[in-house]
Formats: C-alpha cells, sequence, structure tokens
C-alpha cells in the first residue's frame, strides 16, 4: 500500500471512528436524529478543520471535499440504528476515542510535514488534530473536555507524534512509522484508562 493511499484510509477511519464516538455520546444524552448526526460530524470534522487552518490550508477539506462530512454523517445513522452492536463492546466511547486519536495524530502530523513544517511544530498540529474533535464533542454537551481531566490524552497523542517523527528519522518507511505510531497513541490511551494512570496533581490542601 503505498503512503498516499494510506493516509487516505486513516483519515476515513478517524473521521469515521470519532463520528461514531460523537454520536454514542448524543444517544446517551437523548439528542434526537438531528443532533445525533450534528455531534458526530462536528467530532468527526473539528480536528482536521484546525490542522488545516492552522497550516493556513484554506478552505479546510470538509469544505472541499464531500466525503469527510459524509462518513461522519454514516457514522452517526450507524450508532442511531446499530446502538446495542456497539456497545457490546466494552466501553465504545473510550475505544473508538482512543482510535480516533492515534489516527488523526499521524495524518495531522504527516500532513504539518509535507507542508514544511519542522518536527516539533508537526508534533504539536498532530496534537491538535488529534484532541480537537474530542474537545467540541465534549463542551457541546457540556462536560468538562477529556484532555483537561484525563491527563494521558494528549500526552498518548503527543507520544504517537513523537513516534512517527523518530521512526522517520530512524529510516523507517512511512507505512511501518504511521502504523506504529497509531499503535501506540491508541494503546497509550487505552493503557491509562485500564490501569488508572494519572500525572501528579498539586497537593490537597
Amino acid at each position: 500500500m503505498s503512503a498516499v493511499v494510506l493516509f487516505q484510509v486513516l483519515n476515513i477511519i478517524g473521521t469515521f471512528v470519532f463520528g461514531l464516538s460523537g454520536a454514542m455520546v448524543a444517544v446517551r444524552r437523548r439528542l434526537d436524529i438531528f443532533g445525533v448526526l450534528v455531534l458526530s460530524v462536528a467530532t468527526g470534522v473539528a480536528g482536521g478543520m484546525l490542522r488545516d487552518m492552522a497550516l493556513g490550508a484554506v478552505p479546510p477539506e470538509v469544505l472541499r471535499s464531500v466525503w469527510p462530512m459524509a462518513v461522519a454523517s454514516l457514522a452517526g445513522l450507524c450508532v442511531w440504528f446499530f446502538k446495542p452492536l456497539i456497545e457490546r463492546f466494552d466501553r465504545p466511547v473510550m475505544l473508538l476515542d482512543a482510535v480516533g486519536l492515534g489516527v488523526f495524530t499521524v495524518a495531522g502530523c504527516r500532513k504539518a510535514l509535507i507542508l514544511g513544517l519542522d518536527a516539533p511544530g508537526a508534533v504539536l498540529l498532530g496534537v491538535m488534530t488529534a484532541i480537537g474533535g474530542g474537545m467540541l464533542r465534549d463542551m457541546m454537551v457540556a462536560e468538562v473536555p477529556r484532555v483537561l481531566r484525563e491527563e494521558v490524552y494528549a500526552l498518548a497523542a503527543f507520544a504517537g507524534a513523537a513516534g512517527y517523527c523518530l521512526g522517520l528519522w530512524l529510516g523507517l518507511s512511512e507505512t511501518w512509522a504511521a502504523g506504529g505510531s497509531v499503535l501506540l497513541a491508541s494503546s497509550l490511551r487505552i493503557a491509562s484508562v485500564r490501569f488508572g494512570w494519572r500525572l501528579p496533581r498539586p497537593p490537597q490542601r
């Protein structure tokens, strides 16, 4: 699989799984079908829009192509019709969010590198791409964004983006660097929830 095809697939997967996570939150909040689709699309495309605007790639891809909103809308419809099936997975929103986090981290980092950013800037853009959709989703349902209350979230995205840049620097192919970095970010996020990992907090007085 060529790198171009790989990252097209990654973008579709990331948009779809983030759309699923947004729709799951909407259904649990008992929103109507319009609300489910709005939250699904917002969650699926917000990270990419933030990335493109930061890079000056305007108008953003979501406004130049029909597929991002179409894929996110499809995710919303899947949740609307197949929610009981999706909920058979343990903690589906967290799992979907972790997969989307890993995928969008690497996709955002790669686009930044292609447009000429050095590794530190590309890592930052990768993190912003990964957390943007989840932050908007949480704010739209009046929750404190997970990135602010679950510390191994942006940190997992940072690890994935840094791993991708390091892999390329070490001479790995884009396919191996991307696959390993998606796995690293997603696994770190899932493990942090499974084992309750937390960063140090200020002492209670």
